[in-house]
């Protein structure tokens, strides 16, 4: 072995300092004399796996951002690294912090390989390992960079990961009489998101298809921690106060920013979780078509708890029970689901079904009245429908629950919604109408309320906030 080819491996780590092997280690050659490669995960500064094929004494490597891929259609970067000695292919462990390329290393697949062509511009190599197999070329696009191809099908058993899963939707309803064939969660007061994890990176969209994914940058480390494992995982963002109850209040101030710096302050001053209940893909397979209690294994099985992300309990106890849990709480209430269900996405089903322990519905905002006394320059009371076949169906003012900041918000919303007749079907009580500002019926908020009146009004509503989660289309009667 040339001393030469590890000069610069050696130059960027103390042995001291590292556990790295210094390359007075055997080599790892194969007894019938097949050189070797391995691919090692590495959560450094940015997650990466290192491609490493034995050449010549030593390894030569690059780092690849995204993995090895398996959809021929899809090239990988991969950026030429300093060769590294041979006994590295057999390293994992803790780098420390502050040393080069400090943290976690584990090897991800390790195997054989057979060369077709090697040059200064392009390596073609057919792969024999547990994980990865089949022929890849390497060619040089600039300086470092490098981008490596599949060049054969993907496995027969994988899937790309898909680009949109619709969440599967509850129906409101009383809760079964027993356990028998159902499994009960907790129903969070936070927002629902489908979370598309690949290489290490996370892509947030919420029910009505928006990516919400710069929204909460706390959220995108839990790419890092599923690591190499593609996944699409079903959920709900949550907020909680300092009494470690869910805060819908405190969510209203993450759900609407977009600006990145902003969101990033947020962050620290009212973090959110990421509460996950389903597993919709893994590791390249699809798991929709799985019962609910196989999905619910799946999930578990990944034990995802991090600082900002956890998989709360699912109960086979009795309905009643789990709802008196969540009274005493102070949640929102429970869902019930079917333990033989299949996940539809996109659709409302009755295999879920959800109870309140809060009464809480989702309005569209039709008009407003104007404030008066300390509410004269602003927004007074919002007036309210529900889509029903005829159109929007009028269901009541609210004129409580609004701080600063929402009526703030309204204010702006509203400005370019202005119409000049009411979007509601039917007759609407003239006192309560009166001098009213008319909107395209667009936006969706959710009130607090206290039961129904007999002609079909809420009793009693207060605001709780929009809902830029949800379409008018999605908003139907709770109670």
């Amino acid at each position: 072995m040339s001393p030469s080819k590890l000069d610069t491996y050696k130059s960027k780590r103390d042995p001291k300092r590292t556990p790295e092997p210094m390359g007075s280690g055997r080599s790892r050659r194969r007894p019938r004399g097949a050189p070797t490669f391995v691919v090692q995960e590495h959560h450094a500064r940015a997650l990466h796996w290192d491609f490493r094929l034995e050449r010549d004494g030593v390894l030569v490597s690059w780092a690849l951002p995204k993995g090895v891929p398996l959809n021929p259609r899809r090239n990988h970067l991969a950026v030429a690294t300093e060769d590294h000695p041979l006994d590295y292919g057999g390293f994992s462990g803790e780098i420390p912090s502050g040393e080069y390329g400090g943290g976690t290393v584990s090897i991800w697949d390790t195997g054989t390989y057979e060369t077709e062509k090697w040059s200064e511009r392009e390596v073609m190599v057919v792969l024999h390992g547990s994980r990865v197999t089949g022929r890849y070329v390497l060619f040089r696009t600039g300086g470092k960079n490098w981008m490596i191809h599949r060049m054969e099908p993907a496995p027969d058993d994988w899937e790309e990961l898909p680009e949109l899963i619709r969440p599967m939707l509850c129906k409101a309803g009383d809760p079964p009489d027993d356990a028998g064939g159902w499994s009960c969660e907790f129903k969070w007061d936070g927002v629902r998101a489908v979370a598309y994890v690949n290489g290490g990176r996370v892509r947030l969209l919420s029910r009505n298809d928006l990516d919400i994914t710069s929204a909460y940058p706390e959220l995108h480390a839990l790419g890092r921690a599923l690591g190499s494992r593609p996944a699409v995982l079903d959920g709900e963002i949550v907020a909680f106060d300092e009494d470690n109850r869910p805060s819908f209040g405190l969510l209203q101030q993450r759900m609407h920013v977009r600006d990145q710096a902003a969101a990033r302050r947020l962050s620290q001053k009212t973090p959110v979780s990421y509460l996950v209940f389903d597993v919709l893909h893994l590791d390249g397979c699809s798991t929709v078509g799985l019962p609910y209690a196989e999905r619910r294994r799946l999930l578990e099985s990944l034990a995802l708890a991090g600082d900002n992300w956890a998989t709360p309990g699912a109960y086979r106890e009795p309905p009643s029970a789990v709802m008196r849990a969540a009274r005493s709480a102070g949640l929102e209430g429970i869902v019930c689901k079917r333990v033989d269900s299949v996940y539809v996405p996109g659709r409302r089903s009755d295999d879920w079904v959800k109870t309140r322990a809060l009464l809480t519905q989702e309005v569209v905002v039709g008009g407003f009245t104007p404030g008066q006394g300390s509410r004269a320059a602003t927004i007074g009371a919002l007036i309210v429908g529900i889509p029903d076949d005829g159109g929007l169906r009028y269901v009541g003012k609210v004129g409580t629950g609004f701080s600063d900041a929402h009526l703030k918000e309204l204010a702006v919303r509203f400005a370019r919604l202005h119409r000049r007749r009411s979007p509601f079907v039917g007759e609407l009580p003239r006192a309560q109408v009166q001098d009213a500002t008319w909107l395209r019926p667009t936006l969706v908020g959710e009130v607090r309320y206290t039961g129904w009146t007999t002609q079909g009004r809420l009793r009693q509503p207060a605001w709780r906030g929009l809902r830029p989660d949800k379409s008018p289309a999605e908003v139907v009667p709770e109670g």
